[in-house]
C-alpha cells in the first residue's frame, strides 16, 4: 500500500508542478521559445487548451490552468483515499478545502525546487544553460527585493538562502495552523 501511495502521490505532484510552472512562466513572461518553456507548454497543452476556450483568463492570470491544477490536487487526494480505503470514498466539501491547501503547498514546493535548481545551475553552467535562463526569469522577481536589502557579500549571493529560510518558516506556520484540523491528512498533502 505504501509503495502505491508513493507512486500515485509522486506522479500527481510532478504533473501538478508542471501545470503550476506553466502559470508561473506566463506570469513572469519568461521566454516562450526556450526549450524548457516549450516542454512545459507541450506537456500541459492537451488539457489546458480546451479549458481555455471555456474559462477565460483574468488579465494576465490564467484561470483555466490554475483551475486544472486545483482539480488535479483534489483528484490526487481522492485517488489516495480510494487506495487507502479499498473503494470509492464519499465525496464531500472537505475535498475542496484540502485541494486548495494542497495547491498552495504544491506552489511552495515548486518554488523550493526551482530555487534549488537555480542555485545548482549557477555553480555549474555559469549562465550558459537555457534552463538556467528560465530559472532566473522565474525567481528574479522574488530574490531581487531581498538582494536590495542584503547585497551580495564578497561575490556570495545570500538572497536565495534567505528566501529558503522564509519559505521553510512559512511552511512551519501553515503546518502549525492546519495540523489541528488536518493532522491526519497532512502526509497526503
Amino acid at each position: 500500500m505504501n509503495a502505491m501511495n508513493f507512486l500515485v502521490s509522486t506522479l500527481f505532484d510532478l504533473y501538478i508542478m508542471v501545470v503550476l510552472l506553466r502559470v508561473w512562466l506566463q506570469w513572469s513572461r519568461a521566454d516562450f521559445y526556450n526549450p524548457f518553456s516549450q516542454f512545459v507548454v507541450k506537456a500541459t497543452q492537451p488539457v489546458v487548451a480546451p479549458l481555455r476556450r471555456v474559462i477565460p483568463s483574468i488579465g494576465s492570470f490564467d484561470l483555466a490552468t490554475v483551475l486544472f491544477a486545483f482539480i488535479l490536487c483534489i483528484a490526487k487526494f481522492f485517488v489516495l483515499q480510494m487506495i487507502m480505503m479499498g473503494g470509492f470514498p464519499p465525496f464531500d466539501a472537505s475535498y475542496i478545502l484540502v485541494g486548495f491547501i494542497a495547491l498552495i503547498k504544491a506552489a511552495g514546493g515548486l518554488l523550493f525546487w526551482v530555487l534549488i535548481l537555480r542555485a545548482i545551475l549557477s555553480w555549474v553552467s555559469q549562465g550558459r544553460s537555457p534552463i538556467e535562463y528560465v530559472m532566473v526569469q522565474l525567481t528574479e522577481p522574488l530574490v531581487a527585493p531581498i538582494r536590495r536589502v542584503i547585497p551580495p557579500l564578497g561575490g556570495l549571493d545570500l538572497s536565495i538562502l534567505i528566501l529558503f529560510i522564509g519559505l521553510q518558516f512559512l511552511n512551519y506556520v501553515i503546518g502549525d495552523l492546519l495540523s489541528p484540523y488536518f493532522g491526519n491528512l497532512w502526509f497526503v498533502l
